[in-house]
């Protein structure tokens, strides 16, 4: 056995869980300790400093520069309570993760002593290096001057001594270069929208909130393991192993106890978390062995999306205390279960209304069809710009496996529901209907049916579900940043409610009552997204045929399934509803071209290395141990003898010849290919190059090596496998 696989494998015997304790045993004495939430406000700021957070978060009301030097002293007040010494702006670039730039409190007074100070400038505005940040070609890199603005909605905390606030990430030229920002325009947009509907019904609802509840997926991985994978290290995925014997295949890991170890991790991921404000709720085994997820209660959709990207990071720091790797990729293993990120997704009115609830009387039944119809017919009219928004190198590995639903987007709502609409098609303009007496649930409108509350199963197959009083967008990956898809989502609801309402309204001004304009728009709207409605299974190959005839898209080519950010309906959606502008559209799309192509690029030069430098000499070493035991059988026993026993170690030594040799010409061709990709200057033909001409070599190099490992002598196989890396507890 390789040195490193045996000091990884001898490591693991000394791991014992770590004694994680509570600050205290009821959770509410410390839940939000680490959040400069509104009771901190109330105790740290002055009346007209708390006055004006609530109205700017409430109302957009701006904050003059006197309030804000009043607000950083109260808040710089708390932090030190909590032994804080830095403060940094905290932002989310177009990169896989969260960026901070550090900063003592330290200034020198008009007498030249040392103060410590932290003005309302600081808080609101500061100025990060922007040049080494994605920009998609914005700014050239010797532009280095970018913006942080803060987010008053999102609330400050403390990590470590360090005080974090939220914040949006502008270029000099006031482009967006983060997640956040175009997030911000999307909830605007889409409550805007969501009111102006919701009048239709109720005068009362002057706000829509959009909710968010994640469900985040994940691996972990003892650290020596990890160590001693440098696919791991460097690619967050195995490039190669053999399938272990045992895997998931008896279903045995899902909800069963979870190992001591990691329940130490768990328990102080939550704790953390819940320090921050984060409300942690659910913990489980997943499918895969190793295999876990977290799910919080919901939030708002920008405060839970910043919670989710601080719990990503929480998890990387907190793992490695317990001598563990969290592992966010959505397919680390090849074979089992890979890692999505549910975005469970609602919206809800200031009257306390979630408007995808069957109401209490007819009106509330005609608000509750009228958006799930209209998020129906989103989702259709917008198949292509949600895939693209969670497509990623990671997520493509993922769709459409055993535990994913595929990229055919599809809505599921249960046959009782389905129905419900189909009814509604046949009965509108129909005076002799009757309702059906099956529930106790009805909309008491004479002319439509009754709605039927929880009587589906889920479908674990559909992309987009509906599950009792939200959309479940189950296609999301696991690394994943919430907001790609939240952006795509509630920009697309707003732009397609903007239509509905103007639908209805040119019938009223043609005369037509406004109820009987909301029943013919209603039934145009059921007739026109049916083809996104599916409740079978979405792996199925009669699935694939049926979607084509419907003429709903499958595009698994990553590259390809990125462009349609830029297609007309995207345009209409996205530069329609003013959540970018053109250029920051392309640059969306030139930079999440260039990280595909870049992490493609990565992984082939890591394998190539793994290969030529790791496992092909072992190979030959094991080929020249079996050379030599011939050589000694030859000497030893007869020629009839020999030629009996001999006869299994030839061909094995001729397989092991056939793919030693496969796997040289593999990658040296693999690199030719992506020297020619590299040429490129166009970053669109360098992405397709790299999808469809080198791509490729990573499963056929793959292929040789997994079965090599079967073949060669488990004592000098360098890497851990596969039973190692699954089955640590």
């Amino acid at each position: 056995m390789s040195k490193m696989r045996f000091f990884a494998l001898q490591e693991l015997s000394t791991r014992k869980p770590l004694k994680v304790v509570a600050p205290s045993n009821k959770l509410s004495d410390y839940y939000g300790s680490h959040v400069f939430d509104r009771k901190k406000m109330q105790e740290y700021l002055p009346k007209e400093a708390y006055k004006a957070v609530i109205e700017a978060n409430e109302k957009g009301t701006p904050i003059n520069r006197e309030m804000a030097d009043l607000i950083a002293n109260g808040m710089k007040s708390w932090a030190k309570s909590l032994n804080v010494t830095h403060y940094t702006h905290w932002f989310q670039p177009l990169t896989d993760g969260t960026a901070e730039k550090h900063d003592g409190f330290i200034e020198f007074g008009e007498d030249g002593e040392v103060i410590e100070r932290f003005s309302g400038k600081l808080l609101i505005q500061q100025e990060p290096d922007a040049s080494s940040f994605p920009n998609g070609g914005i700014r050239n890199t010797f532009e280095a001057r970018g913006y942080t603005a803060w987010d008053v909605s999102s609330p400050a905390f403390v990590v470590d001594t360090t005080l974090c606030i939220p914040t949006i990430f502008i270029s000099y030229t006031g482009e967006a270069l983060d997640y956040k920002t175009p997030l911000l325009k999307a909830l605007g947009a889409v409550d805007k929208a969501a009111t102006e509907v919701c009048q239709l019904f109720d005068k009362n609802i002057t706000r829509v909130y959009t909710n968010l509840g994640w469900e985040q997926e994940y691996f972990l991985v003892d650290s020596s393991l990890y160590n001693a994978r440098p696919d791991l290290c460097l690619t967050g995925r195995t490039l190669m192993g053999h399938s272990s014997a045992k895997d998931q295949q008896l279903e045995d890991h899902y909800f069963g106890s979870i190992p001591p170890r990691v329940t130490a991790f768990m328990k102080e991921l939550e704790i953390e978390c819940h320090k921050l404000g984060i409300p942690a709720k659910t913990r489980h085994n997943e499918v895969a062995p190793n295999q876990f997820e977290l799910a919080p209660a919901f939030e708002n959709c920008n405060l839970a999306n910043d919670h989710n990207q601080l719990v990503m990071d929480l998890m990387k720091r907190i793992a490695r205390k317990h001598h563990f790797n969290v592992l966010l990729h959505e397919k680390p293993y090849n074979g089992v279960n890979g890692s999505g990120k549910h975005n469970n997704w609602s919206l809800c009115t200031d009257t306390g209304i979630n408007l995808f609830t069957p109401g209490k009387n007819p009106k509330g039944n005609m608000l509750f069809l009228t958006f799930l119809v209209n998020a129906l017919m989103m989702v259709y009219k917008n198949q292509d710009l949600l895939r693209a928004s969670i497509m990623s190198a990671g997520n493509s590995h993922r769709l459409g496996a055993n535990e994913a639903p595929p990229a055919i987007l599809s809505c599921f709502l249960g046959r009782e529901l389905s129905a419900t609409l189909d009814e509604i098609v046949r009965q509108v303009g129909n005076d002799k209907m009757t309702p059906e007496e099956k529930t106790t649930l009805k909309l008491g409108i004479g002319r439509i049916p009754e709605i039927l509350l929880d009587t589906t199963d889920r479908n674990r197959t559909s992309p987009f579900a509906f599950t009792g009083n939200r959309f479940e967008f189950r296609a999301a990956g696991s690394s994943s940043n919430c907001a790609a898809a939240m952006i795509a989502i509630n920009a697309a609801m707003a732009n397609q409610l903007n239509e509905f309402r103007a639908s209805v309204e040119k019938l009223m001004e043609d005369g037509v009552g406004k109820d009987e304009a909301i029943f013919r728009t209603l039934k145009e709207t059921i007739i026109a997204s049916e083809p996104i409605r599916f409740e079978g299974d979405g792996y199925s190959e009669e699935w694939k045929q049926e979607a084509a005839r419907r003429g709903l898209t499958n595009i698994c080519h990553v590259p390809q399934a990125l462009m349609h950010y830029v297609d007309n309906q995207s345009k209409a959606v996205l530069i329609g509803e003013r959540i970018f502008n053109e250029m920051e559209l392309n640059c969306r799309l030139e930079v999440e071209l260039e990280k595909y192509t870049m992490k493609v690029q990565i992984e082939s030069r890591v394998l190539g290395d793994l290969a030529i430098n790791h496992i092909v000499p072992i190979a030959v070493a094991y080929q020249n141990r079996l050379l030599e035991n011939l050589r000694g059988l030859k000497e030893v026993f007869s020629a009839e003898e020999y030629e009996q026993m001999s006869v299994d170690r030839k061909d094995l030594i001729r397989e092991i010849s056939r793919r030693v040799t496969a796997i040289k010409i593999l990658v040296r061709e693999m690199t030719e290919a992506r020297k020619v990709a590299n040429r490129k200057e166009n970053y669109k033909e360098k992405a397709f190059d790299y999808e469809e001409k080198v791509r490729p070599y990573l499963d056929s190099i793959r292929d040789h090596i997994d079965h090599l490992e079967m073949e060669v002598d488990d004592e000098i196989w360098p890497l851990p496998k596969y039973r190692e890396l699954l089955f640590t507890k």
